[in-house]
């Protein structure tokens, strides 16, 4: 009776642990297909363009920037086309946090898959004709 017991319990913990790490790995799959909420973004521009970030829409990305764009990462200028050919698929906001300067500065959690888990912002210059002319990106500390 005593060896049925230890039997009976060893197989029900066998079980549950692997219950639990199915569990886990569902819950991980799931969290990277939950879709960020970009109702709070009030530029429409700017919501137009965290929009095509989050989902990698190059072609809408793209197209909301003025043929040449400039991108400034943490002060230093780079390579816009290059960069967010790159970047477009491995790197999206988790969160967004707090929203600046008439809907233009967003700052937020995000996601690179290079780069891990950060606090970042994105400060965007539109201009006249309503196109992004900037960006400046970065690591934020608030």
């Amino acid at each position: 009776m005593k060896h049925i017991l230890i039997t009976t319990f060893i197989s029900l913990s066998t079980s549950l642990t692997a219950t639990g790490q199915m569990a886990g790995k569902a819950n991980i799959t799931q969290l990277k297909n939950i879709k960020m909420d970009t109702l709070l973004l009030t530029n429409p521009i700017v919501k137009q363009a965290i929009d095509a970030l989050q989902i990698a829409d190059k072609t809408t990305w793209f197209s909301l920037f003025t043929t040449a764009p400039e991108l400034y990462d943490d002060g230093h200028k780079i390579n816009f086309k290059t960069f967010f050919e790159k970047a477009l698929g491995h790197e999206k906001f988790t969160s967004i946090d707090r929203i600046e300067n008439k809907g233009l500065d967003i700052y937020g959690k995000f996601h690179s898959d290079q780069w891990g888990n950060f606090k970042t912002y994105f400060r965007f210059h539109i201009n006249s004709a309503g196109k992004i002319e900037r960006l400046d990106i970065g690591q934020a500390d608030y």
